[in-house]
């Protein structure tokens, strides 16, 4: 029996893609949105987060993505 890895592997892709200021930042210093500025805040740290639960609950819950290895 293996491991289910969807779950894993949906949370290290979004973690990426949702870090702070790496390809987004929201809000911003200056605007709402700003990309690739490599710069963050606590207020865009709390707002990703809670992109990141919302999405994950999504697709691994909700959905129920599963990736099982041999």
């Amino acid at each position: 029996m293996g491991t289910d890895w969807g779950p894993i592997v949906i949370a290290v892709v979004l973690f990426i893609l949702l870090s702070p200021g790496l390809l987004i930042q929201m809000p911003a210093r200056i605007r709402a949105i700003e990309c690739g500025n490599m710069c963050t805040s606590g207020i865009s740290i709390l707002v990703h987060s809670v992109f990141f639960f919302i999405i994950m609950t999504i697709l691994v819950i909700a959905i129920g993505v599963h990736i099982r290895a041999s």
